[in-house]
């Protein structure tokens, strides 16, 4: 049991290495039957490791709010879909790049990386949540984020 256990836990390391159109899905079963410590920090995303990524064009973050959430207040950066409608909506997530979910704290952002990892997605959720997010997007912050997010593009 041991072994196995090791080795579906190198599966899943081995599956965040490779490229997103090549991860398969995964059973919930099998899921959680390996998760460990590094399966738990692989899960999160950090805002700024988040914005770096975003900026870089090499993620897509959603916000899975409901849509009057989204409307009240959003980051122009996020593309909202929210967490009821992700099943029919999956065709709007690019494969290509790191799926970052996010909502105001995480408790949804969580379910919606859930369900988008076990349908083959590389997703991670933002762990600090999108309030801390827009918290640290004042002032000059903001300015160099908007600066770098179009340079890359």
């Amino acid at each position: 049991m041991k072994r196995e256990t090791i080795i579906l836990s190198l599966l899943l390391s081995l599956q965040t290495m490779v490229s997103a159109q090549e991860i398969k899905p995964i059973s919930f079963d099998d899921y959680l039957s390996s998760f460990d410590y590094q399966a738990r920090k692989d899960m999160k995303i950090s805002s700024k490791e988040m914005l770096t990524l975003v900026s870089q064009n090499k993620a897509q973050l959603i916000d899975i709010r409901f849509k009057e959430e989204y409307a009240a207040w959003h980051m122009p950066v996020s593309k909202n879909i929210p967490l009821n409608e992700l099943p029919r909506r999956l065709n709007e997530l690019d494969k290509d790049k790191l799926i970052i979910t996010a909502c105001p704290h995480n408790d949804r952002a969580n379910l919606a990386r859930i369900y988008l990892m076990l349908k083959g997605y590389h997703v991670k959720y933002l762990s600090d949540g999108l309030l801390k997010t827009m918290e640290s997007l004042r002032g000059d912050n903001a300015y160099k984020f908007i600066k770098e997010s179009n340079e890359y593009k």
